[in-house]
């Protein structure tokens, strides 16, 4: 059972590092990029990747959590 909670905890921050990596705007330069001044809503896949980012993190966090616990 809790090799299988590690897979799952492995197999969720892979993925929230690839969705996060996925965000980066060209123009930032990269990760570490400077921050962007202007303030603007989120629409289509652009949301839908953000909600997915949020989505992961708690997974994450609950899973950590479930881990420490055992």
């Amino acid at each position: 059972m809790d090799t299988v909670i590690l897979i799952v905890q492995l197999l969720v921050s892979v993925a929230l590092v690839l969705i996060i990596l996925s965000q980066v705007k060209e123009g930032s330069g990269g990760l570490f990029g400077a921050a962007q001044s202007t303030v603007r809503t989120r629409r289509g896949a652009e949301k839908t990747l953000f909600q997915l980012t949020i989505g992961l993190a708690v997974v994450f966090l609950v899973i950590s959590i479930v881990v420490v616990r055992l």
